[in-house]
């Protein structure tokens, strides 16, 4: 943070301050982890009623109080103890009511490119001209010259409406969006070990493990209240061990009892290095793989023994220097894990985006199956979700360009017919070929074969990497863009479409755990602004794909998707509007009104789990979870002599994704100053390079500039960046390779030469 916000913030006041960094916290400090909070201050002196609702922001689902005046109005925001977070929000959730009060910076009609320029035309216009144009395409070039790209912030209503209007309506299966940036490795992980999708345990789990493995997770930054949790444990329990891997040491790293500072792109030799110290510590637990475990090559079935051997590649002593770790240091942490009498795993970006991104996945799961860590209290591998409805809004509806919902795919023709029959759609009527994916979509624009996309609520001119070369695409197709504020992405647009926000509409939320929660209208949208699922819906009509989307409002779309769920493992019909209303939240399997929701998967207490079994991987046609054999490859990008560094991109507390929301509120602004390279004394120090000064940034990508900061806590060797300043646009430099199997971008190792710069050169 510059000298200049640390200026401002002593400004705000103490109250001010309080109320900004946690005037919904009533636990931080006493945790002693969380973010420099230590009291309870809201002044509920506007406030006319209380209404519980969920956080807008990140995966955690927090429960959330809003606040609303006589004049209806959003003026105070805490944090609902009585819902899982148990009262504690983040310094970004306390400040909704600033969010809902930027509506001089909100788009609030609808807009048209004519000669260059955006002007405002009606509703009636702007999707009459889209709608030529998706017919157009259509008519001239098929299905797959037509696209959608949704957000895991849209609530599930509208993300499936879109989904089926798409896959079923246009015939185009190219329906993808921004969870495939962040979360793709995770689902296919948990896919292919388990059967299906989505985490086997919950957040109650951290209230009962002795050990933390955290991997890929700056959780004190990315998922602050969960971080807290972590925090009370090992307060009530001060013997919990918490190991961090991270080559950064960030705020999280600070609190490990065992920081494991790997070098980047190596964490595969560490995962397989810890399962080889399971056996040579004899931690496996035998009884349990022998009855719910089977082991595979990725080609065929294996037995443990060759398991083993395939191991004795990953011996400590034999990858230790490559990780930048010691023996000695493996090896405890594989104990701490093995040994513990529960063990919880979290991770997020920082595995899933990495061109091994589903093998490290399937490694975290392997490790619990390994040593019975897994189906019990405190013990269970989480990834942990990175947009508000990633799970609930994308991967359980099934909108990426694979996936048919509630785990059905694409490419499945059963689950294809399944699909055809539920939706009331003539047998083959779903494309049996999976679409593009979020990167093959945009090189699509590229190559001028995706004539017409829509886009919504989500802003990929600033979140793809390799920036620049997609930004070329999108000024070749046609692009209808629906958002709330305008973007790097609404420059792109020739059609742009005023979105309602957070309480200005009403859906489902399903987050990390499976936990559906929901969202009630509370006011009214600006200007002429609609939901999404409107917007949609009305789309759908020009489109003459009236008789296909015949749910037109929210809670007759949640009938529809809950009666469909009803046909999967998935199955949630018990999770009724009425109940949501009164409930904080509730997790699935829940497959009538009387069932209390599902905490844990796979064994007692889910439905979909036999009587008289301890543990039951119903996704697997035998009932066992899989353990695969999955080699360490080097990463494609490495340092050299002209590119000395790795740059890894990642968030910080007071900012979400590309700023689109809170790039607007003042206080958070302050508290994050400008995008900025940060790096280690050591590498500024033979760079020439002081903090402020301004540094150019070059990779295989591009050239950006922009001021460097300096810490003690970052990793020499290592650059890192966040990309929520659209004034600093680091992902134009950033390695756009993909893992193979989910499709997902690796933004955390890119190679690059740091500079000292005489000028902000934004055009590079």
């Amino acid at each position: 943070m510059s000298e200049e916000n640390d200026k401002e913030i002593h400004k705000l006041g103490r109250r001010d301050f309080m109320k900004l960094a946690g005037g919904a916290v009533a636990i931080g400090g006493l945790a002693t982890g969380g973010w420099f909070v230590t009291e309870l201050i809201v002044d509920e002196g506007d406030v006319d009623k209380w209404h519980k609702s969920v956080c807008r922001y990140c995966g955690t689902g927090c429960g959330v109080m809003l606040g609303m005046s006589k004049e209806n109005q959003l003026v105070r925001v805490r944090g609902d103890q009585e819902a899982h977070n148990k009262g504690v929000i983040c310094i970004k959730g306390s400040t909704l009511s600033n969010l809902m009060k930027q509506e001089d910076r909100r788009i609030k009609y609808p807009m048209i490119r004519k000669n260059g320029k955006l002007e405002r035309a009606t509703w009636d216009e702007a999707l009459s001209l889209m709608a030529d144009k998706f017919k157009e395409a259509l008519a001239e070039n098929g299905p797959e010259s037509v696209g959608y790209y949704g957000s895991g912030q849209l609530l599930i209503e509208e993300s499936y409406t879109a989904n089926k209007l798409f896959k079923a309506g246009f015939k185009s299966n190219n329906v993808d969006g921004n969870p495939r940036l962040c979360m793709a490795s995770a689902a296919v992980g948990y896919t292919q070990t388990f059967g299906k999708d989505e985490p086997p345990g919950c957040y109650e789990d951290m209230d009962h493990a002795d050990c933390f493995f955290l991997i890929g997770s700056n959780t004190y930054e990315g998922h602050p209240p969960l971080w807290e949790r972590i925090m009370i444990r090992k307060k009530s329990h001060p013997n919990t061990k918490i190991i961090v891997v991270d080559p950064r040491y960030t705020k999280t790293a600070e609190k490990a009892d065992i920081h494991l500072p790997v070098v980047p792109g190596t964490d595969m030799l560490l995962l397989n290095s810890m399962m080889y110290c399971f056996i040579e510590q004899d931690l496996c637990d035998t009884d349990f793989i022998s009855k719910n475990v089977t082991f595979n090559d990725g080609k065929s079935a294996v037995d443990f023994e060759k398991f083993k051997l395939f191991l004795e590649d990953y011996k400590p002593e034999k990858v230790a220097d490559e990780l930048g770790l010691t023996p000695r240091q493996i090896r405890t942490a594989a104990y701490w894990f093995g040994a513990s009498k529960a063990t919880m795993s979290m991770w997020t970006m920082g595995i899933n985006q990495r061109a091994q991104g589903v093998f490290l996945n399937n490694n975290l799961n392997s490790m619990h199956l390994l040593t019975g860590q897994i189906n019990r209290p405190g013990a269970t591998p989480l990834s942990l979700t990175g947009q508000s409805n990633a799970c609930g809004g994308v991967r359980d509806t099934g909108s990426l360009s694979h996936l048919l919902p509630n785990g059905r795919l694409v490419a499945n023709p059963t689950h294809r017919a399944e699909m055809e029959k539920l939706w009331k759609v003539p047998a083959g009527t779903i494309n049996p070929k999976p679409g593009y994916h979020a990167l093959a979509m945009f090189q699509a624009m590229v190559d001028e074969k995706l004539k017409a996309c829509l886009i919504m609520c989500t802003n990929p001119a600033q979140s793809l990497p390799n920036n620049d070369h997609y930004r070329e695409g999108m000024k070749k197709s046609f692009l209808a863009v629906a958002d709330i504020f305008e973007t790097e992405t609404t420059k792109f647009a020739d059609v742009v479409l005023p979105a309602a926000l957070y309480i200005e509409k009403e859906g489902v939320y399903g987050q990390t755990e499976r936990r559906y929660q929901i969202i009630e209208k509370l006011v009214d949208p600006v200007g002429e602004a609609k939901s999404d699922l409107e917007i949609l819906v009305e789309f759908a009509k020009k489109m003459g794909q009236d008789k296909l989307i015949t749910a037109h409002t929210s809670e007759e779309v949640w009938e529809e998707y809950r009666e469909l769920s009803s046909h999967s493992k998935y199955n949630f019909k018990g999770i009724t509007r009425e109940r949501l209303k009164k409930e904080r939240g509730i997790q699935w399997p829940c497959p009538d009104e009387n069932h209390p929701g599902t905490k844990r998967r796979y064994t007692k207490g889910d439905p979909f789990v036999p009587e008289g079994k301890d543990h039951y991987f119903y996704g697997k046609p035998d009932g066992k979870a899989v353990v695969f054999l999955r080699p360490y490859k080097r990463v494609k990008e490495v340092t050299s002599t002209t590119k000395p560094l790795y740059l890894t991109t990642g968030r910080v507390v007071s900012q979400w994704h590309t700023g689109t929301m809170t790039g607007g509120i003042k206080e958070l602004n302050i508290q994050s100053g400008g995008g900025r390279f940060i790096m280690h004394p050591e590498d500024a120090r033979r760079l020439k390079l002081k903090k402020g000064d301004l540094a150019s940034v070059q990779s295989t990508y591009g050239t950006i500039t922009g001021h460097v900061d300096i810490s003690e806590n970052e990793t020499p060797g290592v650059v890192f960046a966040s990309f929520y300043d659209p004034k600093f646009l680091v992902n134009k430099i950033v390695n756009d390779d993909y893992d193979p199997i989910s499709k997902e971008p690796v933004y955390k190792v890119t190679a690059v030469n740091v500079s000292k710069a005489t000028s902000l050169d934004r055009k590079k």
